[in-house]
């Protein structure tokens, strides 16, 4: 199986694991697989964007303020995407801050296989 596709059926996993936690959101099996192409395509094209506006203010936040950055693109999602609800800002927040911490359990244990050219 290739990296990218694991790394995306494990981003899938962790949006499951967060909605069933957080009350205030609510996922269909459709919302979770579509919900998390279309995060990762605003993390990779609207996330470095907000981030480098704000740079002051998550300087002075000492980084924290990149969780509501990660909540906007969790409320952004759900606003776009039918079966990937989220009842407001601050759960799209609580629920970026559970997603970071599930994330990072899930790659501790499942590790990429990295090639290094010589």
């Amino acid at each position: 199986m290739h990296g990218w596709v694991l790394r995306w059926l494990l981003n899938i996993l962790a949006i499951i694991i967060t909605a069933a936690i957080i009350p205030g959101f609510d996922l269909t099996i459709w919302g979770a697989i579509v919900g998390s192409v279309f995060l990762g395509v605003c993390n990779a094209v609207i996330r470095p964007v907000i981030i480098l506006l704000t740079l002051p203010l998550n300087i002075l936040s000492l980084g924290l303020f990149t969780f509501i950055i990660n909540g906007f693109m969790l409320y952004l999602t759900s606003a776009t995407i039918k079966g990937f609800t989220i009842h407001g800002f601050w759960w799209a927040v609580l629920s970026a801050i559970l997603l970071s911490i599930v994330s990072f359990i899930i790659s501790y244990f499942i590790k990429d296989k990295v090639f290094y050219l010589r």
